[in-house]
């Protein structure tokens, strides 16, 4: 079998290793204990964690066991890393309800049965600070500390010592897993590579022994910007909060220069196959996407659904009303309600805008004034199809 290290950075995953040649060869020879982290500060994980998430289904593919460690204690303090400010403070009730809910999402990406979860509450909420300092403080350099990227963007800004224990925390994380479970990997995102740093070296310091950290790249746009925002906000795992349909058409719509990226990364695709689709960079790109959107759903929400929601977008550009997604709703007054009430703008002001620059039409009629009802004959048929721009076509049903 293919060393497994041989096939993230065939993919693209690998950003930055320590100790490479050692670490490739021990996972060559034996099956080696890994963890990724994730602090559950919402209810469902988001477009962000995908690349982490498909990279651990890939080691536990090739033999190596995962530990997903959930970070409920270290939640309740706030990683700086990305961050322009500080995080808003969580209670452990709301904490504990996350845990959960992540989860139930990572269970469609990993086999459960043969994988480590923890959560890291179990060791930190219960910790005594002063022997904490004692034992683990005094392995860390301030001086060092304040070198790392991640608070070094924030000193100019404002860095709580709240957020400035994080590093020591996750660093003790490294070592509790190394101890209990012979943990000597330690992955995760690329802006997550100076406090993984960090527990490497405690882990030396405090074990005497060699350890591993490896950084995956974080997923971008071509102009650098992080991947899963939309103008709605983050692009969820959960269906309730991000719909499949949404979700698809997210990556349905992904810039053509980074198709080939995110099938490499986020599906489970053969590379000759996803070559062969990124061959042409003309039209025929637009199957590659749909091959993408489609394989990313039927990961996070089943083949079932992807096969559902293909349906809908194919409908939705043939007009195939039957099959195109469906929108409820009451008392539609007009087209700015409209628009709001089917979730296609979060504001009156947006809805107003996007009219008056001639994006919006019902049963391919445009609407020019943001004042405008719908028509006798339509409201008669309690049911119409409204267009926003060239790649969102409803079927709105009024109850």
């Amino acid at each position: 079998m293919k060393n497994v290290l041989d096939v993230l950075r065939e993919r693209g995953y690998i950003k930055q290793t320590v100790f490479e040649d050692e670490l490739y060869e021990l996972m060559g020879r034996e099956s080696v204990t890994f963890y990724n982290g994730y602090d559950p500060t919402a209810d469902s994980l988001t477009a962000g964690h995908f690349v982490t998430l498909m990279a651990m289904a890939h080691l536990q593919r090739a033999g190596h066991t995962p530990i997903i460690l959930i970070g409920g204690g270290t939640a309740m303090v706030g990683d700086p890393s990305g961050r322009t400010d500080m995080r808003s403070m969580m209670s452990k009730e709301t904490i504990m309800h996350n845990v959960e809910c992540f989860k139930k999402q990572m269970s469609r990406f990993i086999d459960v049965d043969n994988a480590i979860f923890v959560n890291n509450a179990d060791w930190l909420w219960n910790l005594n600070y002063i022997d904490f300092l004692r034992e683990i403080g005094t392995c860390f350099s301030v001086n060092q500390m304040l070198t790392a990227e991640c608070f070094k963007q924030r000193l100019e800004r404002g860095l709580s010592f709240l957020e400035f224990n994080y590093m020591l925390m996750q660093g003790y994380d490294f070592l509790v897993l190394n101890r209990k479970y012979n943990c000597v990997l330690q992955t995760g995102g690329d802006d997550q590579w100076s406090n993984m740093l960090a527990g490497a070296d405690l882990i030396r310091r405090k074990e005497g022994k060699k350890v591993y950290a490896l950084t995956y790249q974080l997923l971008t746009t071509s102009d650098g910007k992080k991947m899963g925002k939309t103008a709605k906000g983050a692009v969820w795992l959960d269906a309730n909060k991000t719909s499949p349909y949404d979700f698809f058409q997210y990556w349905r719509n992904v810039e053509d220069d980074r198709v080939e990226t995110c099938l490499k990364l986020l599906t489970f695709l053969d590379l000759k196959e996803i070559e062969e689709l990124t061959t042409h960079k003309d039209e025929r790109m637009n199957a590659a996407k749909e091959r993408l959107a489609y394989e990313v759903t039927a990961i996070v929400h089943g083949r079932q659904i992807a096969d559902e929601v293909l349906t809908q977008v194919r409908a939705s550009f043939s007009s195939d009303v039957d099959n195109m997604p469906v929108v409820r709703i009451s008392d539609p007054g007009n087209i700015i309600d409209i628009l709001v009430k089917c979730g296609q703008c979060k504001s009156n002001g947006e809805a107003r805008r996007l009219v008056e620059g001639g994006g919006v039409s019902v049963n391919d009629q445009r609407v020019d004034s943001y004042l405008w009802t719908l028509p006798a004959e339509v409201k008669a048929k309690n049911e119409f199809v409204l267009h926003k721009g060239k790649k969102v076509h409803l079927r709105v049903i009024v109850e």
